[in-house]
C-alpha cells in the first residue's frame, strides 16, 4: 500500500477513535431559546449504546427534547434520558432538545451518561485553570451576550 494512502487513512480515522458526546452548538445568545444537538460518536469500548441522559446546568431550564424512533423519553427539570435504540459502536447519532438559556454568560458545561450493553462512560470532566486535557470532557456551550433588539420568544 502507498504510503500516503496509509498516512492519510490514519489521518481520517484518529478524529473517530477519540470521539466523545459532544455538543453541535459552540455558542448561543444569552436568554434565547436554543436546539442543542449531542452527538454521541461511540459506544463503551465496542459495546452498543441504549440510554443516553443529559443533565441541564443551572440556569438552563425548559427542556423540551426531540423524539427519536425506537428510544423512549422520560425526564425531570434538571435531567433528560433517552432509552432505547441500540446505537451500534460503529455508528453515531443526535439526541436533540430545546431549552431556554439563562441571562448569565459564560461556559455552561452538560454532564452526559452514556450505558451501554456492557460498561458506561460519564462525560462530566470540567476543565480547571491548568488546560490539561480531559479523558472525559463535558459538552460545552458558550453563552454570549444577547444582542440588542434580538427577539425573545
Amino acid at each position: 500500500m502507498n504510503i500516503r494512502i496509509l498516512f492519510a487513512c490514519a489521518a481520517l480515522a484518529a478524529p473517530l477513535a477519540h470521539a466523545h458526546v459532544t455538543l453541535e452548538q459552540a455558542s448561543a445568545n444569552a436568554g434565547a431559546y436554543q436546539k442543542l444537538t449531542f452527538r454521541v460518536g461511540h459506544g463503551c469500548k465496542g459495546s452498543p449504546t441504549h440510554t443516553l441522559t443529559v443533565t441541564l446546568p443551572q440556569g438552563i431550564s425548559g427542556a423540551k427534547p426531540m423524539p427519536k424512533a425506537g428510544w423512549i423519553i422520560s425526564g425531570t427539570a434538571g435531567q433528560v434520558t433517552w432509552k432505547g435504540g441500540p446505537l451500534p459502536d460503529a455508528h453515531f447519532d443526535e439526541f436533540a432538545m430545546q431549552v431556554k438559556l439563562p441571562a448569565t454568560v459564560g461556559k455552561h458545561y452538560f454532564k452526559v451518561t452514556q450505558l451501554c450493553d456492557e460498561g458506561r462512560l460519564d462525560w462530566d470532566a470540567i476543565p480547571d485553570a491548568s488546560g490539561a486535557k480531559l479523558a472525559s470532557p463535558a459538552p460545552v456551550l458558550e453563552i454570549l451576550p444577547a444582542a440588542a433588539g434580538a427577539p425573545h420568544h
